[in-house]
């Protein structure tokens, strides 16, 4: 049997390139696809495909999933969430890719089975989250642009599905984070943002008391339940999923589970974890927290997050240090 096509969307991002460096070990046609040349690992079983495209173009998109049998949608606005209030590419990115992804797989005549298309969405999508673990079923009321647009892009997704056009996932996510072996792409998230300033023997600051919480998910944690969707589609085609560990991590015990891990990979004494006055401009989901229930997710695709926390810190610093050192012999 031929092996199957997969198209990822956004392979060079944070996320991207560590799905990449799973889906190389399948016996899979890969195709990475992104505005810049994709990392890719030295070996693998999968056959790779590298291509380099501006997929607001529909010309280029089209080649990028042509006979793709599944499509992992991960590119975003460069910018994120803060520039899509004053940025209009915006939303020709976040939006308008879907868009035309769905016009172009609706022009696609086969007989077999519609393409799977799963896209990274984002739990803030509800806009306020409430005081208790969400599972997926609470009402949709976006309060910032850049969650408006996730939005419309999850519900043409939904209406293709619904339309037999394609097969279709939307995962919503929480706050990823860490540092894979897999790929050199840094993560630019608030965990590994302290790693740096704990390194660099600075104290980590928090715009509160440190008992907001967080479902904090490892990237290679994440990387495997979108595999795990490729793997098992047919429970989850047609509606959206949030993902999460449901371990609920007061964001002192984080901070100071950094400062630990720091310390005892650099024999130096665990830098201070203290609490300061937020700035004006601080947004209000920064003081609240993101609880997240992920049985439902568990229960249809079998996938659970394997990673503890400060396992995946651990790991964050150790691949931080290697990367400095390989710097730091380049130099010399």
């Amino acid at each position: 049997m031929s092996k199957p096509v997969v198209s990822v969307l956004g392979a060079s991002g944070y996320m991207g390139s560590v799905l990449i460096g799973f889906l190389a070990d399948l016996p899979v046609r890969l195709r990475a696809v992104a505005r810049r040349r994709s990392p890719v690992p030295d070996r693998s079983v999968a056959e790779i495909e590298v291509c380099t495209a501006d997929l607001t173009d529909s010309g280029r998109l089209a080649e990028a999933v042509a006979d793709a049998d599944v499509v992992f949608h991960l590119c975003k606005h460069s910018g994120g969430w803060r520039d899509a209030e004053r940025d209009p590419d915006s939303e020709r990115i976040n939006v308008g890719v879907m868009r035309d992804l769905v016009e172009i797989l609706r022009g696609r005549r086969s007989g077999g089975a519609a393409p799977l298309v799963v896209t990274a969405a984002t739990t803030s999508q509800i806009g306020r989250p409430p005081d208790y673990p969400m599972d997926g079923s609470e009402p949709d009321r976006p309060e910032t642009e850049y969650d408006r647009q996730k939005l419309a892009a999850e519900r043409l997704l939904k209406t293709a599905t619904d339309e037999g056009v394609l097969r279709g996932v939307s995962l919503r996510l929480p706050t990823i984070f860490g540092q894979s072996p897999r790929s050199r792409v840094p993560d630019q998230g608030v965990v590994s943002t302290m790693v740096r300033r704990a390194l660099a023997g600075e104290p980590l600051t928090m715009w509160h008391d440190g008992t907001v919480k967080r479902d904090l998910i490892y990237v290679e944690d994440l990387a495997e339940a979108f595999i795990a969707v490729m793997r098992r589609p047919a429970p989850l085609a047609g509606r959206h999923w949030v993902v999460g560990t449901g371990r609920h991590d007061e964001l002192g015990t984080v901070f100071r589970t950094v400062a630990e891990s720091v310390a005892a990979h650099t024999g130096k004494p665990a830098v201070p974890v203290t609490s300061v006055q937020p700035p004006a401009h601080a947004p209000v989901i920064d003081f609240l927290s993101v609880m997240i229930d992920p049985v439902p997710f568990q229960l249809a695709s079998g996938w659970c997050a394997r990673t503890q926390l400060r396992d995946a810190v651990d790991r964050t610093v150790k691949a931080m240090l290697d990367k400095a050192g390989e710097e730091s012999s380049v130099r010399t």
